[in-house]
């Protein structure tokens, strides 16, 4: 699937940008396991750490139109290296927070806005803007792929330095290698952009923004995207907890993670292959309706480490696998010249979802013991998400078309 990617210069900004986003996921997707040490650290609730948890899910989102907005107007060299100094920030300050607004501040705030200032809106359209057509899909699927395959190395390796040098100390190695990943900007954006093609003039973000809002198949997207976002937050929020009811060591739940994320590694390639060969919203609803049965299997099944294992694998292959698919869409709706803004637009509905899924986890467990409300709430919105997908026309919007050939 990677022919289109052959030419070095293709490759080494795809990998650029897959190696950003293998740092600034890998450690945003692995802030489930602080939960327990933060609880026992600062004598917080649940409740309190699930809210700046599910804070940071939103923000994360929310700062991605803005970031992406900000790479389309000035470029994405500063977005990008202003978001990795932030989020490194929100780390390194971490440890001195004992109250839940300082928690908000750093992980809700400043490690959330600096990680999606790095994240998939602002790295995609970068890429997209420097590659040929025909690599879009391909390039989408290797980019995400870096996300998941630091979700597959970080995971393990926090839980480990957690236990042996503690939360405190764990959360200033984040910090450093957070920063580690500056150099790639550099290699990310040393090319001169390509020009695009427009065939006629800008008409500017805010409209282009007002225009993408009247579209149904773009309003039906952001539904599918809202409940993949629940779905994501609330297992990476809650699954050492879900591990920890049902008796097993945190080594699970962190080896569970890691092969969410090394299952999804082999999910995003295969998901940007098939870009170019079927449409994107068959490719979407078939995901999300997986995800429903999968849930299910899971709640029939007795909790061992292998049923973890299985179904984090399952899982895995469509974790952020939906991501190419759905950036594909928006791409062909609206074309590249805003894709920065509008997928990150897609993104905060899919982070408005995550807040819910963070949030009401850390309430489920509170008020009733267990989080089988949310397995079941969850397990609906997967199976209303893959049919709210099947409605969406992918042809170029009629009133943008002649802006976007």
């Amino acid at each position: 699937m990677l022919h289109a990617l052959r030419k070095p210069d293709v490759l080494l900004t795809t990998l650029a940008a897959a190696g950003i986003l293998m740092v600034t996921m890998g450690v945003r997707q692995s802030l489930g396991l602080f939960v327990s040490p933060l609880m026992l650290s600062t004598g917080l609730g649940i409740g309190t750490i699930s809210l700046a948890l599910a804070i940071g899910q939103f923000a994360w989102g929310a700062i991605q139109p803005v970031a992406g907005g900000l790479a389309d107007r000035y470029g994405p060299r500063p977005v990008l290296i202003g978001g990795l100094v932030v989020m490194a920030l929100g780390s390194a300050i971490t440890p001195f927070m004992s109250s839940g607004f300082g928690l908000v501040v750093s992980l809700g705030l400043l490690s959330a806005m600096g990680s999606g200032a790095g994240s998939f809106s602002v790295l995609i359209g970068a890429a997209a803007r420097r590659l040929p057509a025909v690599a879009h899909g391909s390039a989408a699927g290797v980019i995400n792929a870096g996300g998941s395959f630091g979700q597959f190395v970080f995971a393990p390796i926090l839980q480990k330095l957690i236990q042996t040098i503690g939360w405190m100390g764990t959360m200033w190695t984040m910090a450093l290698l957070t920063l580690a990943a500056l150099p790639l900007v550099g290699t990310l954006t040393q090319q001169a952009e390509r020009p695009i093609k427009t065939g006629g003039p800008a008409t500017g973000v805010l409209k282009a923004i007002g225009d993408s809002l009247q579209d149904r198949s773009y309003l039906l997207l952001h539904a599918g995207f809202f409940t993949c976002g629940f779905h994501i937050a609330f297992l990476v929020t809650h699954l050492p907890g879900e591990v920890h009811l049902c008796g097993l060591p945190p080594t699970v739940a962190s080896w569970s993670l890691a092969i969410i994320g090394l299952a999804n590694i082999f999910g995003s390639l295969y998901a940007g292959s098939c870009v170019a060969k079927y449409r994107s919203k068959y490719i979407l609803a078939i995901m999300y309706g997986s995800r429903a049965l999968l849930i299910a299997w899971y709640l029939l099944m007795p909790k061992t480490q292998l049923t973890y294992y299985l179904f984090a694998a399952g899982l895995g292959f469509t974790w952020l696998a939906t991501v190419p698919p759905t950036a594909a869409i928006v791409s062909k709706l609206f074309g590249v010249r805003y894709l920065a803004t509008l997928f990150g637009m897609t993104l905060l509905s899919h982070q408005l979802g995550g807040f819910f899924g963070a949030y009401l986890g850390g309430l489920a467990i509170s008020q009733f013991g267990s989080f089988a409300w949310m397995w079941y709430a969850d397990m609906t919105l997967a199976a209303l998400a893959a049919l709210v997908n099947l409605p969406i026309r992918e042809a170029p919007v009629m009133r943008t078309a002649a802006a976007t050939r």
